[in-house]
């Protein structure tokens, strides 16, 4: 089974190839095969594949499936790597991705668009599974790219709103500015290493290179440049929560299970480079401290239903981010797979409430709905257990994990993750309380088919018991340090299992009980200025605006006739400007001719006699 791994991220494509040029002459129900099925069919390889690669010795498999290009000693194949870390990426691609097409197909039933919907994320699959199978940096750029271009295809879906529009090229163009820093460090390893296979690479960089040297420095920062964009990490994070303009599925495919961890992947993947770089990894560990609360404090304000997921989404990667600058990078992957369900579920059980709702995104417009949609409910409850890292489900083993690795490296990032994990605790149950409780604001007249209820069963089921699942990642990952296995009872660990359940128990004194009043507290002074900040993301999107987006209009303004083009109109005027001298001189006069020539001759004689 191994040898059929290129066929993983060939079928989806061939599903999009498919509906790209036969769509229109399709029947919906064809195209939701097409679409899911192609999904499905690459999920039973990987897992067969994976059965046969976990009943093995588990050794690194590579598949050359031809040469791409070759170009003096740049070599470069369609080849494919599988270990312990690509064949977890390729069960959240793969599973993950197919629970959400099947979502699509009743989610999306009435959309006019529904074969390019499918058409665009068979497309986004297939590009992410390039991603995590390539065995080369080219080819994983390759995949990088795709997933880039299938992102700005998805978010700005319903193109018809400008605003749809506009989050689409934000993203594409904050996430390029990473993708930019990524390009330069590969041209930066190829030079200095002449190869770009993946683990040649990782082995020539440990072998020849010293620890803390320039060049793995650089090479490991510019590659954390790409991290931060695709992974929405600050600086570069503005562009999630504005993504949340497409298609709910897409977010849940997109934005929680795939495309936002390629970041967390590219830096596991390549951990050999940053353990040469340990100022880069400490950067890593920091950015990640500081994106867990900032976007936690951001959800904590938040009135759209799934900006508030968005957030979390952002807040989560921090988490992970956090876990790989402390070495823990087993734990970083396990939290990766375990976000990958139950934000996955939130995200799909939100669309079931908006779908209900008439595409409402404010929760205070909700309401009541613990009755009416009890497997939403349901639903919504285990995911944001999950997500809160609430005791016995699965994300409390991966973050329980981290934040005792963190513990280990540094009790200052473990403070500002267990800060973290109570606010999480708080916005997540806030979420909880304010749309499933209370009175119920309207009918509900539109409730979930099979189509959409189904995968939100499988997923609850892997949110609530994902975590017992037993990764093999020790063949990838060096054991650098405890990365919080060590489950026995002392103090830091039973103030990091405390620190999200005081986190729901203020949610429950806020926003269930209403013993204390939120908008009270919130209205006005300090308080209410605080509020509007986080509301607004910290100021991010207008610290850009003030010293990027409106300096260069200036500048474009005061240079639209465009100082570099006046140079080649400066050409053009000095040409035709000869032209017409030159043209002058041909009258079509015989004698003014022979009268030229002879003073021309004159006048070179006279030259040579003189000289």
């Amino acid at each position: 089974m191994l040898g059929l791994l290129g066929w993983v991220p060939l079928i989806p494509l061939m599903g999009f190839l498919i509906l790209v040029m036969a769509g229109d002459q399709l029947s919906r129900l064809i195209i939701s095969w097409v679409g899911a099925g192609s999904v499905a069919v690459s999920a039973l390889l990987a897992t067969l594949i994976g059965f046969e690669f976990l009943d093995g010795d588990m050794q690194p498999y590579r598949h050359i499936v031809g040469s791409w290009m070759t170009i003096d000693d740049l070599s470069v194949p369609f080849g494919f790597y599988l270990d312990a870390l690509s064949m977890t990426m390729l069960f959240v691609v793969t599973g993950v991705g197919f629970l959400i097409h099947v979502y699509s197909a009743g989610f999306m039933e009435d959309d006019p668009g529904y074969a390019r919907f499918f058409a665009y994320m068979n497309l986004f699959v297939s590009a992410m599974l390039v991603l995590v199978l390539a065995d080369n940096l080219v080819l994983l750029y390759l995949g990088w790219e795709g997933v880039g271009l299938g992102s700005y295809l998805l978010i700005g879906f319903w193109y018809d709103e400008p605003n749809n529009g506009y989050a689409a090229r934000k993203a594409f163009v904050m996430t390029r500015i990473g993708d930019t820093a990524m390009a330069l460090g590969l041209f930066l390893l190829f030079t200095q290493l002449h190869t770009l296979d993946i683990q040649s690479l990782l082995s020539l960089a440990s072998s020849q290179w010293a620890p803390g040297a320039v060049l793995p420095v650089a090479s490991a920062a510019l590659l954390l440049g790409g991290a931060v964009g695709k992974s929405a990490q600050l600086p570069l994070q503005t562009w999630l929560p504005d993504a949340m303009a497409g298609p709910t599925p897409v977010s849940a495919l997109i934005h929680a299970a795939t495309m936002v961890t390629a970041g967390v992947y590219l830096i596991a993947r390549t951990h050999p480079l940053f353990l040469l770089a340990p100022t880069v990894q400490l950067a890593v560990a920091v950015i990640g401290a500081l994106t867990l609360l900032v976007a936690g404090c951001s959800a904590l304000v938040q009135t759209d239903i799934k900006r508030i997921l968005a957030y979390s989404t952002i807040s989560q990667i921090g988490y992970m981010f956090l876990a790989l600058g402390v070495g823990a990078w087993s734990a970083a992957i396990f939290h990766l797979l375990t976000h990958a369900f139950f934000k996955a579920l939130l995200f799909l059980a939100a669309g079931s409430v908006i779908s209900c709702f008439h595409h409402e995104h404010n929760i205070f417009k909700m309401g009541g709905l613990r009755k009416a949609m009890p497997l939403t409910f349901w639903s919504f409850m285990i995911g944001s257990a999950a997500l809160a890292a609430l005791p016995l489900t699965s994300g409390y083993y991966s973050k329980h994990e981290i934040l005792l690795a963190a513990f280990d490296a540094s009790p200052v990032l473990w403070a500002v993750g267990l800060l973290g994990a109570l606010i999480t605790g708080i916005y997540s149950f806030r979420l909880i309380f304010v749309v499933f409780f209370g009175a119920q604001s309207q009918t509900v007249e539109k409730k979930p088919g099979w189509l959409m209820s189904v995968p939100l069963l499988l997923l609850a089921g892997l949110a609530l018991f994902g975590g017992m699942l037993q990764i093999p990642l020790n063949s990838v990952f060096p054991v650098l340090i405890d990365q919080g296995n060590d489950h026995t009872f002392n103090l830091v660990s039973v103030i990091t299992v405390a620190s999200p359940i005081i986190g729901l128990l203020i949610a429950v004194l806020f926003y269930l009980t209403g013993t204390f009043s939120a908008q009270r507290l919130s209205d006005g002074g300090l308080a209410g200025t605080l509020r509007q900040f986080f509301l607004s993301g910290w100021g991010m999107d207008a610290l850009y605006e003030t010293l990027l987006v409106r300096p260069f209009i200036t500048l474009s303004t005061m240079n639209k006739n465009d100082v570099v083009d006046g140079l080649y109109v400066g050409v053009a005027w000095l040409v035709r400007g000869l032209h017409r001298m030159a043209s002058a001189t041909q009258t079509g006069r015989v004698r003014w001719y022979g009268a030229s020539m002879v003073f021309g001759a004159v006048f070179i004689i006279a030259i040579g006699l003189l000289s």
